[in-house]
């Protein structure tokens, strides 16, 4: 006799999400998805939005659950969102966008061009009679090099080290950040190389001294580059706590959460001594500004998410600030 068939074993029925994604401003109905996975994730609910709103392309989306709340990230999973099986989206365009390699890259590039065209004295700037002339101070060609090799670093760093949690930003931003860096560039260049610029007022101690502090800290910043380079895997968006390494400048992650700032705004005090320049002593203090913005935002993020966060750290000042 046959042997009995064995019996089928009945399929799971697989429970499909509706998305529906509304105007966060207007509620007006975008677009309506159905059978949607329930192990899809946001990046992939906005690639299924573009395809009925190309003008939207991802990188432009902000999607949330609540019109004035925040964007869900990208790899937030539907299922997992404290949403029904029909789910409500509000999007929000975030503008046209712009990688941030790029906007590195016209940042600093401008400054490193600009500062350039003071140092050779081109024509139009200071007058005929001084067009190609050279300063006779040592003070203002250390500044040139000093200053090019900052900007050469932060080129090669955006290339070769950094890696962004965020792919994109607006192209607004752009023309308000390069409006910063090259002004100020332009500002600090124009005294440094004027024909009637000054040096230092204790001369060659005074210009030592900066030097060692901008040569440390530009190290310092390197160094704390390629440590928080090696937390984060080439492709991925994994946040761990950064901690000190066998690179002794990297020491200074036991007492601040974002040492490469605190190392940048030491580069820009050297820089600022060595050539005892009003432009750049402010730039610095600006620059001090938004990075201790920065570096207390980053701060609370840590401190948000994770618990064992080391209690002994500050933003940007040890023991201060």
């Amino acid at each position: 006799p046959m042997p009995p068939k064995a019996a089928k074993k009945p399929k799971k029925a697989v429970l499909f999400f509706e998305v529906e994604i509304l105007d966060a401003k207007t509620r007006e109905k975008l677009c309506f998805l159905d059978k949607v996975e329930p192990h899809a994730t946001i990046a992939e609910i906005k690639n299924l939005f573009t395809k009925s709103h190309p003008q939207w392309y991802p990188a432009r989306q902000s999607l949330r659950l609540d019109p004035k709340g925040k964007s869900l990230k990208d790899e937030d999973v539907l299922q997992k969102l404290p949403v029904g099986t029909t789910a409500t989206l509000y999007f929000r365009d975030l503008g046209a966008q712009i990688s941030w390699v790029t906007v590195f890259l016209t940042e600093y590039a401008g400054p490193l061009f600009i500062y350039l065209l003071f140092y050779f004295r081109v024509p139009f700037i200071y007058g005929h009679k001084y067009d190609f002339t050279s300063s006779r101070h040592t003070v203002v060609h250390l500044a040139c090099i000093c200053h090019s090799f900052h900007y050469i670093k932060r080129l090669l760093e955006t290339l070769f080290v950094h890696r962004f949690s965020h792919g994109t930003m607006p192209l607004r931003n752009i023309f308000k950040n390069c409006t910063y860096y090259w002004g100020f560039a332009a500002w600090m260049a124009y005294y440094i190389n004027h024909p009637l610029y000054t040096p230092p007022t204790y001369g060659a101690q005074q210009v030592k001294l900066a030097l060692a502090i901008f040569v440390i800290c530009q190290l310092g910043n390197f160094s704390i580059h390629m440590a928080l380079r090696d937390l984060r895997p080439a492709g991925s968006k994994t946040r761990k706590i950064p901690y000190p390494t066998k690179n002794p400048f990297t020491w200074l992650f036991v007492l601040v959460s974002c040492p490469n700032y605190t190392y940048e705004v030491g580069s820009w005090i050297g820089f600022a001594i060595m050539t005892q320049c009003l432009p750049v002593a402010l730039f610095s203090l600006v620059g001090f500004t938004q990075m201790t913005i920065w570096a207390k935002g980053k701060h609370r993020s840590y401190l948000k998410e994770f618990r064992d966060y080391p209690p002994l750290r500050m933003p940007i000042i040890p023991f201060l600030l």
